[in-house]
């Protein structure tokens, strides 16, 4: 791999820090699963908002700019149903477009949600578009890795690029991030991947976060198609430093990304997972905690009189019971009270302490 330094271990989006040590970034991906319907696409962004995540994202792109008249249609969404009858994938496409004319509202709204507006770009308008809005940061599809063009337009920007690398091997990711970097990016994060709606999780390969990190040293995120937070957690935990999911408000609504998507209560329990995982992880450092201290004091054992014992007696090992609490001498100290005189009388079931023994 190149020896390149890509950008720094940790930036800003907008008045987030992302990184290693900082909050997981979740963005709450709206993708499609507007319908082309300006009310749903601001009710998307409110709960968005209420679930807690830190960024709502669309997509802005164009059927023309996307996808030649002449694609083959795909398995997947013909197998589901997503596609209809005599339905090209460029009409697909061009009938879950967003306006662009929306941009201008979804951003001004989700500011008055309190939540950070993103939108993907699929071509060099839409960076122009979403640059007069002033969006914080770039996300680039796992599908635009090649896209070097597109890369240099957006990391001439000077913001924050979230480069997806589903399908991508580790050559391509380092062509996009020399791109990048060659084009004045600063600040990189790579989102691991894996692409389909939804995979299953033998292919999810959540480790190769870890190898991402290692590879090219800039933080690493996960972008998830699966159903469920359960590998939203595992990445978590194995340190991603963003989360991307899919959303809608509810699945029984037809379009292609609304199948694998996570309902409102689910987006909500999804961010719960994620901050409760984090608040888990904690410190690598092993000791008693202070949530612990009472239990520790408490409910450990420590060296109690079996029975009552006469100052000046000579103490045997069955004057000594193990017992809670744990406050008196510790039982690792059996050897050095056994054979030694009482100080003073002793009531059975009296924790311990060195001053009821003589000197």
């Amino acid at each position: 791999m190149s020896a390149r330094v890509y950008g720094s271990p940790e930036f800003r989006i907008g008045d987030r820090a992302v990184g290693p040590g900082h909050p997981c970034y979740v963005i709450a991906e709206a993708g499609s699963n507007h319908n082309r319907d300006l009310d749903t696409a601001l009710r998307l962004i409110d709960v968005a908002a209420e679930a807690g995540a830190d960024a709502v994202k669309f997509q802005t792109y164009t059927a023309e700019g996307l996808y030649s008249r002449q694609t083959p249609e795909m398995s997947y969404l013909k197998d589901k149903g997503l596609v209809g009858e005599r339905e090209s994938v460029w009409e697909l496409i061009k009938r879950v477009e967003i306006p662009w004319e929306w941009h201008a509202d979804l951003a001004r709204h989700a500011a008055s949600a309190g939540i950070t507006f993103l939108s993907t770009p699929f071509e060099e308008a839409a960076i122009d578009l979403l640059e007069d809005l002033g969006v914080p940061a770039y996300k680039i599809a796992s599908y635009e890795v090649n896209h070097l063009p597109l890369i240099q337009y957006a990391a001439r920007t000077g913001k924050p690029l979230l480069i997806s690398t589903g399908m991508a091997s580790l050559g391509d990711i380092e062509r996009a991030l020399d791109t990048a970097a060659a084009a004045g990016a600063r600040d990189l994060l790579l989102m691991h991947c894996a692409v389909n709606y939804p995979p299953r999780f033998e292919d999810l390969n959540l480790l190769a976060i870890k190898t991402l990190r290692s590879a090219f040293d800039i933080p690493v995120g996960w972008s998830d198609h699966t159903m469920g937070n359960t590998a939203d957690v595992v990445a978590v935990a194995l340190g991603a430093c963003a989360i991307e999911k899919h959303y809608t408000l509810s699945r029984d609504q037809e379009g292609p990304d609304h199948p694998f998507a996570l309902e409102p209560d689910e987006l909500a329990a999804m961010v719960v997972a994620i901050r409760e995982t984090e608040a888990s992880l904690g410190s690598s450092v092993k000791r008693v905690t202070e949530a612990e201290a009472e239990m520790f004091r408490l409910g450990r054992r420590s060296l109690v009189a079996a029975r009552d014992l006469l100052a000046g007696g000579v103490i045997t090992p069955a004057d000594i019971a193990v017992k809670r609490p744990g406050f008196g001498i510790p039982v690792d100290a059996l050897d050095q009270v056994v054979g030694r005189h009482v100080a003073h009388d002793v009531v059975r079931d009296q924790v311990l302490q060195w001053d009821d023994l003589e000197r």
